[in-house]
């Protein structure tokens, strides 16, 4: 199936690793031009070369921002407004599930939690918004099953993705025909830096009995198989398509319907 993504302009926050890297390869894959935003400058330029040097320095472009910022996230649409000549899609990724055990985390911990996995999204969000209806584009959220359920993930979590989900479904209502707005909920995933993979190495044998025991397809999914929903819910082969949560978890979440 082509996807018609060719020369699309798209925007992806925490695009130097895990599944915000997988979604900017996948793109730019397809004919994408993609611009990378994440706040840690090593990662960031060591992902910007390696895609430059495979897809071409003129399809790329990097713009180092702490998306908690909303001063900085507006300088970096404005150098991508610049380097990209506009956005058509922006990809709303930053996230992190590592937290506490506590029911109710300290009211730093939770504000901590909050801003990283909703104001994050939410900020540059805003900060695109004009753009985005100028092009008459698609915003995709990257929640969590967590926000879905009560699976045992950190309470402060929880509830950002949770909140992340509403703002999702609102937007999505209140920015029709003009924009299209989509979210997509993960379930365990695996890659290199990312949660699990510090679960796994303090303690492989609990790890491997949460995933045998609480996802029927038995396996973690990869960052590549969110970035190929990512793709089909951001191109015009999904125009009729807003307002939509898909949860991409190996079937962890059935039980709860």
């Amino acid at each position: 199936m082509n996807l018609e993504l060719g020369n699309k302009k798209v925007i992806i926050s925490g695009s130097s690793r895990g599944i915000g890297l997988a979604v900017a390869k996948a793109f730019l894959s397809e004919g994408a031009n993609v611009g990378l935003i994440a706040r840690g400058r090593e990662k960031l330029e060591s992902v910007y070369l390696q895609l430059k040097a495979e897809f071409g320095v003129q399809r790329v472009s990097m713009y180092l921002a702490d998306t908690t910022n909303s001063i900085e996230v507006r300088s970096a649409i404005k150098y991508f407004e610049s380097n990209l000549g506009g956005v058509d899609i922006l990809v709303a990724n930053v996230g992190d599930g590592r937290s506490v055990k506590d029911p109710l985390p300290s009211e730093d911990r939770f504000l901590q939690t909050w801003n990283i996995n909703f104001r994050s999204s939410e900020i540059v969000v805003r900060e695109s918004l004009d753009l985005l209806r100028a092009a008459k584009g698609v915003i995709l959220f990257i929640g969590s099953i967590a926000g879905l359920e009560s699976i045992g993930a950190p309470t402060d979590y929880s509830v950002a993705k949770s909140a992340l989900l509403t703002l999702s479904k609102n937007l999505a209502r209140k920015l029709a025909p003009e924009i299209r707005v989509n979210c997509i909920n993960p379930g365990n995933v695996f890659f290199p830096g990312g949660s699990w993979e510090e679960k796994q190495k303090m303690d492989p044998d609990l790890v491997n009995k949460i995933i045998q025991d609480s996802v029927p397809m038995k396996r973690f999914g990869s960052p590549e198989e969110i970035a190929d929903s990512v793709l089909f819910l951001c191109s015009d082969r999904a125009k009729f398509i807003t307002g939509a949560c898909l949860t991409i978890d190996g079937g962890q979440t059935v039980s709860y319907h």
